[in-house]
């Protein structure tokens, strides 16, 4: 399976990758793609938490969903379809909403990086608290809504974004934290258009690269082992 992948990599590169251990949170728009990138780069030990189901509107996005399995556990399609390229993953799936109520059930020594792609800002300052708590690496998605051009995508930490609502507000329950810490962000400098509906817009486009973006990310550290 990894034979192509194997040419562009040393052997223990590609071992220190495979054998990482990941915790992803949320496996819709972004999530989605991103654990789609990670299983065909390899990674062998995968945690995902979602409590959704797929819908119809999720059809225009979510590499995941399709319309046979509208009304279905995200978590559960997304272990059918990482098996269905790896049958020998090692992948855990938890039906939840994590919130500061169960966040401590987790076991956290045990990962080598926190793939932060849901919605809920309390959960993400929650899991930027737990991965500082136990020296984890993190990632964190930012808006990818209300967008429409995937390459004005950057990563860079939550500190220095422009344009982006959500990482406003990430800024300000941090300093209530008192954390003022680089934490790397997935983030966007495009606009958010500006909408009547309560619910954001979107398009296949900027949550697909927003969670291939971040996969590349996570992959690129492990191999090269950035401190």
């Amino acid at each position: 399976m990894l034979e192509r992948l194997e040419y562009l990599i040393s052997k223990e590169d590609l071992e220190n990758f495979t054998n990482s251990n990941v915790l992803l949170i949320g496996v819709g728009g972004v999530g989605g793609s991103c654990l789609e990138a990670l299983v065909r780069l390899g990674l062998n030990n995968i945690t995902i938490i979602d409590n959704d189901v797929f819908e119809i509107s999720n059809l225009n996005r979510q590499i995941l969903s399709t319309r046979n399995n509208i009304g279905k556990s995200k978590v559960k399609e997304a272990i059918l379809r990482a098996k269905s390229i790896n049958p020998n993953i090692n992948i855990i799936g938890t039906e939840t909403f994590l919130n500061e109520a169960n966040i401590d059930e987790i076991e956290y020594n045990k990962y080598t990086y926190i793939i932060d792609c849901c919605d809920t800002m309390t959960t993400k300052i929650q899991l930027i608290k737990k991965s500082l708590q136990y020296n984890i690496k993190i990632i964190s998605s930012m808006g990818t809504g209300n967008r429409l051009d995937p390459t004005k995508l950057k990563l860079t930490n939550i500190w220095d974004t422009n344009y982006d609502p959500v990482a406003k507000t990430i800024r300000q329950l941090l300093r209530k934290e008192n954390i003022n810490n680089k934490i790397p962000v997935l983030t966007s400098t495009e606009q958010p258009i500006k909408i009547k509906s309560r619910k954001p817009g979107s398009t296949s486009l900027v949550p697909n690269v927003a969670g291939f973006y971040i996969a590349s990310y996570v992959f690129n550290d492990i191999i090269n082992n950035r401190k």
